[in-house]
């Protein structure tokens, strides 16, 4: 099963059935993929979707994805990679990758870019558009 880190842009843009991206959230809720996530990046997650949508929703979504056998829960990270240096703040994702051995980061963030330059640790990073293509459903 391939194991992700999804950055908060790509959550919200895939919890609602009306949105173009609601097929990675249904493929999370499906058990079609691992999700990984620490302490950070659900404060990050709650903070962003209740200003965006409301408190209410981004509970609801939280907890879904908390009760999935395929959200993997990383806590303590015990190593800070602090590899990107433009939005310190994405480095949460990005040491989530890490520890997890995750396959692949999914992001918007153009701070990601970032990485393309950085020879180890390797992170593959893309878009939803190019996870889509990437990954065989």
């Amino acid at each position: 099963m391939m194991r992700i880190v999804l950055d908060t842009n790509c959550l919200l843009m895939s919890v609602s059935k009306q949105l173009r991206y609601y097929w990675l959230f249904e493929s999370l809720q499906q058990g079609n993929l691992e999700l990984v996530v620490t302490t950070e990046i659900l404060d990050e997650y709650e903070e962003i979707m209740g200003r965006f949508y409301s408190p209410a929703y981004a509970d609801l979504i939280l907890n879904g994805l908390l009760n999935l056998p395929n959200t993997i829960l990383l806590n303590p990270i015990y190593y800070r990679w602090e590899l990107i240096k433009v939005d310190a703040d994405d480095n949460k994702f990005v040491d989530a990758y890490i520890g997890s051995n995750a396959d692949v980061l999914i992001t918007y963030d153009k701070h990601f870019k970032e990485l393309d330059s950085i020879t180890f640790p390797k992170v593959l990073q893309m878009n939803m558009d190019e996870f889509s293509n990437y990954w065989e459903r």
